[in-house]
């Protein structure tokens, strides 16, 4: 498994929270897989540059929300079929919330649809 970047934290909203929303987004791109185990809870901090009990806490909320199965004495594995909870939920909010707003700004600026397609392989 190749090591992302530290990610660049913002000041006004918690760390784990932050952190959670990193894990959802390496869930997805499948920098980490199903059925695969998670790095360490210390190798994640190390990793993240922050405190493990910040990644504790990240992977706690994980675990209550059933998106992984704990192995003693080995660490967290990703549960079957999360990725495809966490791609529903990601494009249901990106539909509720970001793109009404996205949609009105091209709006405003008189960006259709058909010129921003013409952009996807630039």
């Amino acid at each position: 498994m190749r090591k992302p970047p530290s990610p660049t934290w913002i000041d006004d909203v918690p760390i784990y929270r932050q952190l959670m929303d990193l894990l959802v987004v390496r869930i997805l791109d499948q920098t980490y897989l199903e059925n695969e185990m998670l790095p360490s809870v210390r190798q994640l901090a190390q990793d993240c540059e922050v405190n493990p009990l910040t990644v504790a806490k990240a992977y706690k909320e994980l675990a209550r929300e059933g998106f992984t199965d704990k192995h003693r004495g080995e660490g967290l594995m990703l549960r079957r079929g999360v990725r495809d909870i966490l791609l529903r939920r990601e494009r249901n909010r990106f539909m509720k919330e970001e793109w009404p707003v996205l949609r009105s700004r091209l709006k405003r600026l008189g960006i259709d649809l058909r010129t921003l397609a013409e952009t996807f392989n630039d």
